[in-house]
């Protein structure tokens, strides 16, 4: 976690980050400053540069230009590894677990770096005591200890997307990125795993990419709009739903197509 928490009034900052692939700029002058411990939900139209925003953040890209920071210090140039020890953690679309291994064995992976351990092929993890209890301390926290010696690739879907967000905050992060977190649930799960994302994310500031906007407006402290690669509206959830330029870019036609799919059921 970074030594140099504290010393800035927000968690993270975007100052006009632009990002461009070859002569196609894909975000425009992005900026954007999260509070410690507010939840932000990022949403916009396909294409509209969140994915790649994330990317930015978390170091798998390197901006155009702009300035990025975490706690007040600048990360971008940063390695994603570097980053991660400052106290930013992600989870990704795409799930990123060791399938063949139980779940506890991949929450203790996730432990032992933050921990100061370095490769060894002399310990004995079994002796590890601080990263098995941490393990099982985060196991408890995702609602997965009676799975505990289950393969990975033996998890249901939902619990394998709850085994990603407890490798994701197992390392103590407080900055959390989660990609779409609910993506493939069915409402029963989504309402479930909205609460735990809620309960494993207290104290911690979060910002998520998401579709659904029963998810986002359940809950999103605040919600940043974007749209062609600039964040074109920043507020409380009500604030941004009723902006007219939220709704003629892209709020309207998403809550409209809520609501008709909603009448054909």
């Amino acid at each position: 976690m970074s030594t140099n928490e504290g010393k800035s009034e927000f968690a993270v900052e975007l100052r006009d980050v632009r990002k461009s692939f070859g002569k196609t700029e894909i975000i425009r002058g992005a900026s954007l400053a999260v509070r410690p411990g507010e939840r932000v939900a990022i949403i916009g139209p396909n294409g509209a540069g969140k994915s790649t925003l994330f990317n930015l953040i978390s170091g798998r890209f390197g901006s155009t230009s702009g300035d990025i920071l975490l706690h007040g210090q600048k990360i971008d140039g940063l390695k994603p590894y570097e980053i991660t020890r400052r106290g930013l953690a992600r989870s990704f679309q795409v799930s990123n677990l060791f399938t063949r291994l139980s779940v506890f064995e991949n929450l203790r992976c996730a432990v032992l770096w933050s921990l100061g351990y370095k490769y060894s092929f002399w310990r004995f993890l079994a002796d590890a005591k601080d990263a098995n209890d941490r393990a099982e301390e985060v196991m408890d926290m995702i609602k997965l200890h009676k799975r505990r010696d289950v393969l990975a690739m033996n998890l249901t879907y939902a619990e394998q997307r709850a085994l990603e967000i407890g490798i994701t905050i197992a390392g103590g992060a407080s900055v959390v990125l989660l990609d779409e977190p609910t993506a493939g649930m069915s409402k029963s799960e989504t309402a479930r795993f909205v609460n735990l994302i809620r309960e494993v994310t207290v104290g911690k500031t979060l910002l998520t990419v998401e579709h659904d906007m029963g998810v986002v407006f359940g809950l999103a402290d605040k919600i940043a709009v974007l749209v062609y690669g600039e964040v074109i509206a920043f507020d409380l959830p009500e604030a941004v739903r009723a902006n007219k330029r939220v709704q003629e870019a892209y709020l309207g036609s998403v809550l409209a197509e809520a609501q008709a799919e909603a009448a054909g059921h």
